[in-house]
């Protein structure tokens, strides 16, 4: 009997060391999949046409002839992860054939709904090294990582670094033409009415130069900082504002807030909500504010939804000092920002669709 129970003991220390190292190496997934994204293979894969073998891969990547040999390895890691299959499975693993998958299609450079330059920002050292001065951070009043790491906010750096803030630009648009599409196409009634929006914190437009062209009856505002709209020109029914969401709004029918609220604390969203509400007063009708944002819920059937969404909390932390809130903190920022009635629909995937109601 004591041998058994040895033989247990062995067996959890063993089972909880590979639940450590998983956890430990599991940055060598994203890594790995971004240098897969900055060699291409993606787009050469899909230029081929047709399944393509590890023999011919290797030759069409631009890398030193001496790493021809490791080029298998970082092929069965992500195949492992995803984001190819395996056609012509033979021992000669040189004639194996790689196809996509619809998470890879979606890395493509010319796919309108590319996700790689939300890829190469999020994975960009200037957003990765604060991770590493989380327990430092914790020991001291700084209100984020990103300032104990770099000296001053995420915002203020964007202001000051070009390159930064061109990279969160182009991840920011990428994700918003990802949801352009279900937006448009699932929810059409949202915008059943409405004579003008205005589209805070916005970037470059990418979701306002969507809906403007989508609802011609729509006259768009994109409202972000000074830096972000210097220089971008509007359309007939799309124009951009710079300004500041904690000070004022432009009077609006309705208010878009996608992926805006995450970066703030509850007080901070209270503030920009009531400003929200001012916005939609001063144009004399009913009027709402349309949230596209995480509602955080514990889905038993999709442990990587929910791992995804925790993910996005820390992420908030760390960068911004916000946060993803569940239902009921979503519900108590909304009716402490004086609004009466929501809605929430989950039809965004990670995200889904509030609706707030004066």
């Amino acid at each position: 009997m004591g041998f058994q129970n040895g033989e247990n003991v062995a067996s959890d220390l063993l089972k909880a060391q590979s639940h450590i190292w998983n956890h430990i190496f599991n940055f060598i997934n994203s890594m790995s999949l971004k240098c897969v994204v900055d060699l291409g293979i993606p787009d050469i894969i899909h230029n081929y046409g047709k399944p393509m073998s590890l023999s011919k891969l290797i030759s069409s990547l631009p890398i030193h002839p001496s790493k021809q040999s490791d080029i298998p390895r970082l092929m069965r890691i992500t195949t492992h992860s995803g984001f190819f299959s395996q056609h012509n499975v033979t021992e000669n693993e040189l004639e194996i054939e790689y196809v996509l998958t619809d998470a890879s299609r979606l890395l493509l450079k010319d796919n309108p709904m590319s996700v790689a330059p939300f890829l190469q920002g999020i994975l960009d050292p200037t957003m990765t090294s604060p991770f590493h001065q989380m327990s430092t951070w914790y020991k001291n009043d700084d209100p984020t990582p990103f300032k104990t790491t770099h000296g001053i906010t995420v915002w203020e750096y964007a202001a000051t670094e070009p390159r930064y803030n061109k990279m969160m630009n182009d991840a920011m648009a990428s994700d918003a033409r990802l949801v352009n599409t279900v937006v448009i196409e699932e929810c059409k009634e949202m915008f059943n009415g409405l004579e003008s929006l205005v589209d805070v914190g916005g970037g470059t437009g990418t979701m306002g130069k969507a809906l403007a062209k989508s609802f011609p009856q729509l006259e768009c505002i994109v409202f972000d900082r000074p830096h972000v709209v210097d220089g971008l020109q509007g359309s007939d029914n799309l124009k951009y504002v710079g300004g500041d969401m904690f000070d004022k709004i432009p009077p609006t029918d309705a208010i878009l807030l996608k992926w805006i609220l995450h970066d703030w604390n509850d007080e901070e969203c209270v503030k920009i909500l009531k400003k929200c509400k001012d916005a939609i007063a001063k144009k004399g009708k009913e009027g709402k504010v349309i949230i596209i944002d995480t509602v955080v819920e514990n889905d038993n059937e999709n442990h990587e939804a929910f791992e995804t969404q925790l993910f996005l909390d820390m992420l908030m932390m760390v960068i911004v000092n916000g946060k993803e809130r569940t239902k009921k903190e979503w519900i108590d920022l909304i009716f402490s920002a004086g609004f009466t009635d929501y809605k929430i629909t989950p039809i965004l995937g990670l995200r889904s669709v509030i609706e707030i109601y004066p």
